[in-house]
């Protein structure tokens, strides 16, 4: 879920608490020298990440830092270096479609916090990946837990409107960010009401208004390049020029918009906005009451993001929340995606939450995931939802070769990376976390500092 300012803050005792203990689960080291661009994988369960059941028995090529072949009777070319994988399984590097990685080091340290911006004299054009810091400890958490894309997004601080989002791959020394200003999010229901002046109706109007001055600066712009108008402001405008012309991507269909809404009657006026403006690509986020209106979401061809188990009526716009949400979405023809990870929902619990949907099918009268959808939550639809479906989120000949080998199924809570490459690239599993167990594990007298002697 996407919590607001108030809400945003690590508590020192549980920072402490995780600097220490946080890591446990990547106790297993990566091979030694692993090897990097090309490469083979063989005699393990392998995982598309489509949605497809996992392959025993099943191999991996990769060369140039591309996916060459996956699955069964996959011929390994003679000369590459090959990785015995048996009893490990392998997937799609996992993608998660929003989180706040990058953006801060300690969500409890205003100055090391660049999520939300609360006096901010802009909105719609805030743009995180101008502060996105590619070394901030939780990337290196993430990555380490098999996370290799991810789309960075702001928090609505003074605004309906966010801001623009990014996307980025987590490599230790790779380019960072990939994809400035991949999307806008926009904050409407109980959140979006507070921020708007206190109810929905003016909410819904001031969303409404941004994308209409929005469209009207584009008209005038085309107007002034034919000689015949201007392109500022008219007097009466809320938006300034830059925040308007940061949605004009939006309202053309060029850029994603991103509704973060819970209940159904907000995901019914979120759709209704296709008709005035037919060229919008909606995303909904949260959906916590979407399984009421799953039929419509399918048949508008809306993608949700959603959060995995959300079931307890915290709030008036969740009271029909349910864990059966994602699995009643899914079936509908809703395309879902796992997302939505801010503060303490980490990007890392991924595989805990795909896991668990996957329990929540064998449950009487729940509707949960199977096995691949589950992986494909996290993997392949989050990448589809950012844009970036037909080259990452799957292990399909000739995407990136964003690779996780496993030591046992990804989805069950005790699973751990062995090895994880970006690109064909082997990157390191340690962290800031794993040097601290490292350190704290056997102290011994006079090597540590006075306190702990």
């Amino acid at each position: 879920m996407i919590r607001s300012p108030t809400h945003i803050g690590a508590r020192f005792g549980t920072l402490l608490a995780a600097l220490l203990m946080a890591g446990t689960t990547h106790a297993a080291p990566a091979p030694a020298s692993p090897p990097s661009g090309d490469f083979a994988v063989t005699n393990a369960t392998i995982a598309i990440g489509d949605g497809s059941a996992p392959i025993t028995g099943g191999a991996l090529v990769v060369r140039g830092g591309k996916i060459v072949a996956a699955g069964k009777n996959v011929v390994v070319p003679a000369g590459i270096p090959v990785i015995d994988g048996t009893g490990k399984w392998v997937t799609p590097g996992l993608v998660t479609a929003m989180t706040d990685l990058g953006l801060l080091d300690v969500g409890g340290v205003d100055e090391s916090n660049d999520s939300y911006a609360a006096t901010a004299r802009f909105s719609a054009a805030l743009d995180v990946s101008m502060a996105i810091d590619p070394d901030a400890p939780p990337v290196a958490i993430s990555r380490a837990s098999g996370i290799t894309r991810a789309g960075i997004a702001p928090i609505a601080g003074n605004a309906i409107f966010a801001g623009q989002g990014a996307v980025i791959d987590l490599a230790q020394n790779g380019p960072g960010t990939i994809h400035p200003r991949a999307f806008q999010l926009v904050e409407l229901g109980e959140r979006g009401a507070e921020l708007a002046g206190g109810s929905r109706v003016a909410a819904q109007a001031l969303l409404r208004n941004g994308l209409r001055e929005a469209r009207e600066l584009a008209e005038r712009r085309t107007d002034k390049v034919a000689g015949t108008g201007t392109s500022a402001q008219p007097a009466d405008a809320l938006l300034t020029r830059f925040d308007a012309a940061a949605l004009i991507p939006v309202v053309t269909g060029r850029q994603p918009l991103f509704v973060h809404v819970e209940r159904a009657a907000d995901i019914h006026g979120v759709l209704a906005l296709g008709r005035e403006f037919p060229a919008l690509r909606l995303v909904i986020v949260g959906a916590g009451e979407g399984w009421r209106v799953a039929s419509e979401l399918a048949a508008a061809k809306v993608p949700v993001l959603a959060s995995a188990l959300a079931d307890l009526p915290g709030t008036f716009e969740t009271l029909a929340a349910t864990q059966s949400n994602v699995g009643r979405m899914t079936a509908a023809g809703v395309r879902v995606a796992i997302g939505g990870f801010y503060d303490n929902d980490q990007p890392r619990y991924a595989t805990q939450f795909a896991g668990n949907l996957v329990g929540l099918s064998r449950v009487p009268g729940a509707a949960g995931l199977s096995w691949g959808q589950a992986l494909a939550a996290i993997t392949s639809i989050p990448a589809e939802i950012l844009g970036e479906g037909g080259s990452i989120g799957s292990l399909r000949p000739g995407y990136a070769a964003d690779v996780v080998l496993w030591d046992s199924d990804p989805l069950e809570i005790s699973a751990t990376p062995v090895a994880i490459y970006i690109d064909g690239k082997a990157q390191s599993l340690v962290t800031h976390q794993s040097r601290l167990r490292q350190r704290y594990r056997h102290p011994n007298e006079g090597a540590l500092p006075k306190a702990y002697e």
